[in-house]
């Protein structure tokens, strides 16, 4: 299991966030306060309050391959 906070800056980098994540077989679950969605669902993630910062939580055999490959949105990794 890997945790890391994103901070989304545009549409595109949802985007370009979901495409990432759904080349991977891990499991990867958005969260904000107790609200949390899938980050593989565009849909899910506009229904998150984008302008806070989101902790992704990212489960499955090659989580450390795609927590590196998604490293351009983290502000830190926790």
């Amino acid at each position: 299991m890997e945790k890391l906070l994103i901070r989304f800056k545009s549409i595109a980098d949802v985007r370009s966030f979901v495409d990432i994540s759904n080349n991977f077989a891990s499991s990867v679950l958005l969260t904000v306060d107790n609200y949390s969605v899938d980050g593989k669902s565009i849909m899910g993630i506009f229904s998150l309050d984008l302008n806070r910062t989101v902790t992704a939580v990212l489960e499955g055999d090659d989580c450390a391959l795609l927590s590196e490959a998604l490293s351009d949105f983290a502000e830190r990794k926790s």
